[in-house]
């Protein structure tokens, strides 16, 4: 019987291009994209601009450590602080750094130049590379400065540079000591990804049971018993979506060597469960809304806002409480904890077992609806 349906579903998955579309072209297209696009992990040389209102030697020198940094790429040298911010508000540059007139001969009588810098947070990564950029030869251009007042006034280079710097700091980064972007964001973008297009073809390859009346049929191949039509129509899904997920994941820890500091079972575990969760939960939205439109409309609304509320680009635990509780209601949440915990912190699959036990509970949840789904597998009513 199972295998009937099995062999039924193949046949329904591959009588349609919408289903080979969605479950293979969409994610590898997705993910290769993505993968390119952070292939340096940061990026780098964000163009700005410089005034120099100086033209001295060390104005000069500022440049060329401006120039230097990996962070910013010097593409204007521009005349006015006007014509940098028309730069900026057109989108030409991320920011710009400013040296004001008789920088040079402030700095060597003693007296109190200022260095200016402007950046375009408007768009964060790059305004927040800029800033960075800026901020790091601001300081240390300063520290120069005083360095040099100092030693002219008779101070050794030794003392002169503890009393600038009386405690050093040393930063280690976890887990992620490259600072790479893509660590983070494909492993969390990708998966939710996935995840969207489970959902949509999960309510799409039910709901058209009821719209072309096909349901009676598939009821009638399962015996008359819901969770097995359930288990036949979804298997074979199931397993494309977990090639796939396991694929993702092949690339990303194995040819292009993100962090795995556990064993790689758990992480494609965590996989499988999250694509048996996305399953769940969009059979429990088709039972309850058997209507293909409005189902389509609530998976996809979820599925968008789970880029958002999942906490990959913003901490849950910094959201309004009122959005904070949302996000523990769709399935990425847990698998993205999982990915911390197993792949990035390493640390026993024991103290995960929360969040398996959250996506085996979405595997569960169509179980509560599965009379009411038989009754409308029963009696197919299409509304448009």
């Amino acid at each position: 019987m199972l295998l009937r349906l099995f062999k039924r579903e193949i046949r329904r998955l591959t009588s349609r291009k919408i289903y080979i579309f969605m479950m293979l072209v969409v994610p590898s297209c997705c993910a290769f994209l993505l993968l390119n696009l952070m292939d340096e992990g940061l990026p780098l040389k964000v163009p700005v601009g410089m005034v120099d209102m100086d033209h001295s030697s060390m104005s000069r020198q500022i440049g060329r450590s401006l120039n230097a940094t990996e962070l910013i790429d010097i593409s204007d040298d521009l005349e006015s602080f006007h014509d940098a911010m028309n730069k900026v508000k057109s989108g030409e540059i991320y920011g710009f750094f400013l040296i004001p007139s008789d920088f040079q001969k402030k700095a060597i009588g003693g007296d109190t130049p200022t260095l200016s810098f402007y950046s375009n947070m408007t768009l964060f990564v790059p305004g927040s590379l800029s800033f960075k950029g800026f901020k790091t030869i601001a300081v240390s251009t300063s520290g120069a400065i005083v360095k040099t007042t100092l030693t002219n006034a008779g101070a050794d280079e030794i003392t002169a540079g503890e009393l600038i710097q009386p405690v050093v700091i040393k930063t280690h980064p976890l887990n992620n000591p490259w600072t790479n972007y893509a660590i983070y964001l494909c492993q969390s973008f990708l998966p939710c990804l996935l995840a969207l297009v489970i959902l949509l073809v999960t309510v799409f390859s039910i709901c058209q049971e009821h719209k072309t009346g096909t349901s009676v049929e598939w009821l009638h191949t399962a015996g008359g018993n819901m969770a097995t039509a359930l288990v036949g129509k979804l298997l074979p899904q199931t397993i494309i979506f977990t090639s796939v997920g396991v694929a993702l994941q092949a690339v990303m820890f194995g040819f292009l060597g993100f962090p795995l500091n556990n064993h790689p079972l758990h992480i494609i575990t965590a996989m499988f469960l999250l694509v048996t969760a996305c399953q769940g939960f969009a059979v429990f939205v088709t039972e309850m809304l058997p209507n293909l439109r409005i189902a389509m409309s609530i998976v996809s609304l979820t599925g968008i806002l789970c880029f958002s509320i999942a906490g990959f680009s913003f901490p849950v635990e910094k959201m309004y409480g009122g959005v904070a509780i949302f996000s523990y209601l769709v399935p990425i949440r847990y698998y993205f904890l999982i990915y911390i915990d197993q792949a990035l912190n390493g640390i026993p699959i024991y103290y995960s077992r929360i969040y398996y036990m959250a996506l085996i509970g979405f595997t569960l949840l169509p179980a509560i609806g599965l009379r009411r789904l038989r009754k409308q597998c029963e009696h197919p009513v299409y509304i448009p």
